[in-house]
């Protein structure tokens, strides 16, 4: 499978532990992560080293581990499998292809603006739809952060 990096960018009017919150807490990412599938959530401590496990309604999803927690600066996530009705899945053609994908957050802040980069490893043929999807989340993440503060 083909990989493409997706980047984001964005400028958040709130101070970066607010959007820590966002990204980290449940109560605020099922909101977010809603954009991708309805009733999506992640199961994890978000602590380096963690398994983090992302599944939606269905009992779909992907499973990594958390391998940067830098609180308020940086969170990374790297894939290795994917979860179907339930189960972890590390041998289909489709959890390999998952192997090794990073999902990337990156907090800075400038003259009290929080700057939100999302670098996102996806498969050429989801790239455009996961692209759009991503807007969405990322403006998602700001009205909720905003918010907050």
């Amino acid at each position: 499978m083909q990989l493409k990096t997706i980047s984001k960018t964005l400028s958040i009017f709130a101070p970066r532990e607010k959007v820590w919150e966002v990204l980290t807490n449940d109560e605020y990412n099922k909101q977010w992560y809603a954009v991708f599938s309805e009733g999506t959530r992640a199961t994890t401590d978000w602590e380096l080293g963690s398994k983090a496990i992302f599944t939606d309604e269905g009992g779909n999803g992907i499973v990594g581990k958390i391998i940067v927690h830098d609180a308020f600066e940086s969170l990374a996530i790297e894939y290795e499998g994917m979860v179907r009705d339930g189960k972890e899945d590390y041998e289909t053609q489709l959890a390999k292809d998952m192997k090794g994908c990073l999902e990337v957050y990156k907090l800075t802040v400038e003259d009290g603006v929080t700057q939100l980069d999302v670098a996102c490893d996806m498969g050429e043929e989801y790239y455009f739809e996961m692209s759009e999807q991503w807007d969405k989340a990322m403006h998602k993440i700001k009205q909720l952060a905003e918010g907050l503060s």
